[in-house]
C-alpha cells in the first residue's frame, strides 16, 4: 500500500501545515527597474478575481462587479501584515505584491495552508508575483483602493538608485490615482534617512496630508506596523528605531474644493 500513499510534502511544516521559509528563502530585494517575465492584465477588469478569491467569487463575471480589492501592501514579503489584516477585516478583499518569485510562492502556500486549516478564513487575501512600480494602473481603477502599505523598503541608499525607491514624488502620483479620497498610505522603515525622504515625498505632494496623532492611536492598522511583517520584527529584537509617514489621500468636491474628512476606515 505504500505505494499508493501521497509523497510527504517536505517543505512544509509536518505540525502547523505551513510552509518553512527556510526552503522559500530570497534575495532582500530586486531590482524594480529590471525586465522580469510574468503575466500582467492589461486593465483591472481583466484581473481574474476567482483565481485568487475562489470562494468568493465563482465565476469570472464577478457577479456585479461590486465587490473588488480595497488593501494593497506593496512588496509585501512573507506576507504577515496580510495574514493579520484579513481576520482583522474579514470583509475587505486585500492582496500583497510582490516581484520575487519564491517569496510569492511561499506567501501563496501559506494563505492555502491557512484556508485549510482554518475554514471559512483568510478567503479575502491573496497575492501577485508583479512590480507595482511599473503596474499598479493595470490591476486598479481610478479611486479603487483605501489602504496601501510600503513596509521597510529597499532603502537604495546610493543617490543614483533614488529612483528605483517606491516611494517618490512621481510614483505617489499613480498612488493618489488609485486611493480613494480618505485612504490611507501607511509607510515604515528602520532606515532614518529613508524614512525622512518619505515622509518629505508625502508631505509636499499636494494630494495627501498627514493624520493626526488622535487619528493614529485609533487606527488598529498602525500598530501591527511593528509587529506583523518579519523585519518589522527582527527590528524589535534589535531594539532598533523606526521611521513612519502615514497619510491620507485628500479628497475633492466636483467644485475643486477639499471635502470635509467624511473617510472612516471600517475597524
Amino acid at each position: 500500500m505504500l505505494e499508493h500513499e501521497s509523497t510527504p510534502n517536505t517543505t512544509h511544516s509536518k505540525t502547523t501545515g505551513l510552509p518553512r521559509k527556510r526552503f522559500y528563502r530570497a534575495r532582500a530585494h530586486s531590482n524594480p527597474l529590471s525586465d522580469s517575465h510574468f503575466p500582467v492584465p492589461i486593465s483591472p477588469s481583466q484581473f481574474d478575481y476567482t483565481l485568487h478569491y475562489p470562494q468568493l467569487f465563482q465565476s469570472s463575471d464577478q457577479s456585479d462587479g461590486s465587490k473588488k480589492i480595497e488593501f494593497a501592501d506593496i512588496g509585501c514579503g512573507f506576507g504577515g501584515l496580510l495574514i493579520s489584516l484579513s481576520t482583522l477585516f474579514p470583509n475587505t478583499l486585500m492582496i500583497g505584491m510582490e516581484l520575487r518569485d519564491k517569496v510569492t510562492e511561499y506567501v501563496k502556500e501559506r494563505i492555502l495552508a491557512l484556508r485549510t486549516s482554518n475554514p471559512g478564513q483568510y478567503n479575502n487575501v491573496s497575492v501577485v508575483r508583479t512590480n507595482s512600480m511599473k503596474y499598479i494602473p493595470n490591476y486598479f481603477e481610478k479611486g479603487q483602493l483605501t489602504k496601501m502599505f510600503f513596509l521597510f523598503p529597499d532603502p537604495h541608499f546610493k543617490e543614483k538608485n533614488h529612483r528605483r525607491r517606491v516611494i517618490s514624488p512621481h510614483l505617489l502620483d499613480e498612488y493618489a490615482y488609485v486611493l480613494r479620497g480618505g485612504g490611507i498610505i501607511y509607510t515604515i522603515t528602520d532606515v532614518e534617512e529613508l524614512g525622512v525622504w518619505m515622509n518629505s515625498c508625502l508631505e509636499n505632494h499636494p494630494l495627501f496630508e498627514a493624520l493626526s496623532e488622535d487619528e493614529l492611536e485609533a487606527d488598529p492598522v498602525v500598530k501591527l506596523l511593528n509587529t506583523a511583517t518579519e523585519e518589522g520584527q527582527k527590528v524589535a529584537r534589535n531594539d532598533g528605531q523606526t521611521f513612519r509617514a502615514i497619510y491620507r489621500r485628500i479628497a475633492f468636491e466636483s467644485n475643486g474644493k477639499v471635502k470635509a474628512r467624511t473617510f472612516c476606515a471600517r475597524f
